[in-house]
């Protein structure tokens, strides 16, 4: 196992901080940072005290890019055999593969994208996954696969067109060029675009107004849309009530607005 870890967790004030470690390798997805990372977001999911979680990178020039080309690609189509403990545990499941990038894993606890550089590939998959982003003004976005005769499956195809408008989704699906962080902004990707010593701070920002507001509405809020997409009205309205029921019913629906009346802050519990 590496003396440095492929990826920094700090837990703190209900914040799970995920920093992917590999600097010198433009924070490529390595075997060990997959491994690590899926086991990261279980706990998360998991652990009723963790409120909300900050995804970042090491450094200031790249946020992510992708799996790694050397060491975890040719892992997974069999051009090479595993080495390490950590070739092994994420060929013995490679479900840890999507569940660390999030694609198709479901957790209802908020999360934020605090890009610090570029976010090319499983980058930019990567943030979209996000429910809140925050990036760095020098920050550069894109999916360059079919540039390379392949395509973003990383949940790219089924994501971006929920995102933005349809044809913007394909044009950069399918041209896959770069494009700037104010660009992404004006495309709504984003919620915010900071100076690069502004944006953990400013995810932290976040990151705290979410961790004080009802644990249980914030999840029911993020499941209700998830669950909805795409869905005719009536059934996403019935979603809507079935959600809005636990919520309503739940000890922190009477909590809230029994603090406001005595004039302090609430007591949420998360039931």
């Amino acid at each position: 196992m590496s003396e440095v870890p492929h990826l920094l967790v700090e837990r703190s004030d209900g914040i799970l901080t995920l920093t992917m470690n590999r600097p010198d390798a433009k924070n490529a997805l390595s075997p060990e940072m997959l491994v690590r990372m899926a086991e990261a977001w279980y706990e998360f999911r998991d652990t009723k005290d963790l409120r909300v979680a900050i995804l970042t990178g090491q450094g200031n020039d790249t946020f992510c890019a992708g799996g790694d080309l050397k060491l975890t690609m040719p892992l997974i189509t069999g051009a090479r055999q595993p080495e390490t403990d950590w070739d092994h545990r994420l060929m013995g499941n490679l479900q840890m593969f999507t569940d660390a990038i999030l694609r198709g894993f479901y957790v209802y606890k908020p999360i934020i994208a605090a890009v610090n550089g570029d976010a090319l590939g499983g980058g930019t998959e990567m943030t979209n996954a996000c429910d809140l982003r925050v990036a760095a003004e020098h920050a550069v976005f894109g999916t360059p696969e079919a540039k390379r005769g392949l395509l973003p499956g990383g949940g790219s195809l089924t994501r971006l067109p929920r995102q933005i408008p349809y044809a913007k989704a394909l044009e950069i699906l399918m041209i896959g060029d770069e494009f700037s962080a104010r660009e992404a902004l004006d495309l709504g990707l984003l919620n915010y675009v900071v100076p690069a010593e502004q944006l953990l701070p400013k995810a932290r920002e976040l990151a705290g107004k979410l961790a004080e507001n009802g644990p249980l509405a914030v999840a029911k809020i993020k499941e209700g849309v998830i669950r909805s997409s795409g869905l005719p009205l009536a059934d996403a309205l019935a979603i809507e009530d079935e959600v809005s029921a636990v919520v309503m019913t739940s000890k922190d629906a009477r909590e809230g607005p029994r603090a406001f009346k005595e004039k302090r802050k609430p007591r949420f519990t998360g039931q």
